[in-house]
């Protein structure tokens, strides 16, 4: 079953996974710094799934918030939710890779769309899909695979509803498997690929952005003291990245 296909079947249960906690104690306060002040900004949610950060962006303070995802699946569902709770939001079907917005946006937010790439050259085409929906001076950011400092096979982040497989040491386009158990107990897995923190610097260098970084984890203030999160925030599975259009 190709990456689409897996997609538009797990489309409800990757929904429900967002009730996960380390959803909105890490993953969600994490973006949201990264983002800063987005009021009024126009936005786009690359790879938006059922749109629940497309609704984060406008929910932040977006003006405009368009969400794009090549599965069918997901933007029904997406769409399901705008009519449930009308917020202004928009929805594409369409290749992320080949994606033009109708007009420059301010911000791009990509939350693990760019770990689809299974080659240096596909990442390439993802980044530069990004840099050229973004005007001068716009930011990209998001949430990506840990590149930078893979956790190893041992790591465990079982009571958090998640489990990460991929070759200890990975290489190059090596499969990452993420298996998450929602809290009813289905689980469902999605597979990324894995490609060097050297490989995502040429990526955004050759498409023209300037002054990538990655962004380590942040736990959300409320939550902070508690050893719950120890396990995660130690090995982080994940990593935030941030970057800027040249105005």
């Amino acid at each position: 079953m190709d990456q689409i296909k897996e997609y538009e079947a797990i489309a409800d249960l990757y929904a429900e996974s967002m009730r996960l906690p380390f959803r909105a104690a890490i993953e969600q306060y994490t973006l949201r710094q990264l983002l800063g002040d987005v009021d009024g900004a126009t936005a786009l949610d690359m790879a938006c799934g059922d749109g629940f950060y497309t609704r984060f962006l406008r929910r932040a303070g977006a003006s405009q918030a368009m969400g794009v995802d090549v599965s069918a699946n997901m933007v029904r569902l997406a769409e399901a939710h705008e009519a449930r709770d009308p917020l202004g939001c928009t929805y594409r079907q369409a290749d992320i890779a080949a994606f033009k917005p109708p007009a420059p946006v301010d911000v791009v937010v990509a939350v693990y769309s760019l770990g689809y790439a299974r080659t240096a050259a596909q990442l390439r085409g993802f980044c530069q899909a990004c840099h050229d929906a973004l005007r001068p001076g716009g930011r990209f950011v998001g949430l990506n695979d840990n590149a930078r400092n893979p956790p190893p096979a041992t790591a465990s982040w079982t009571r958090y509803g998640l489990e990460r497989a991929c070759p200890d040491p990975p290489s190059e386009g090596d499969p990452v498997r993420y298996t998450i158990t929602n809290a009813d107990g289905r689980r469902f897995e999605v597979q990324n690929c894995y490609l060097s923190a050297e490989t995502y610097a040429a990526a955004f260098r050759d498409a023209g952005f300037e002054d990538f970084a990655w962004v380590d984890l942040a736990l959300d203030p409320d939550q902070q003291g508690d050893p719950f999160w120890d396990d995660f925030m130690q090995q982080p599975p994940i990593i935030g990245f941030s970057a800027s259009r040249p105005g």
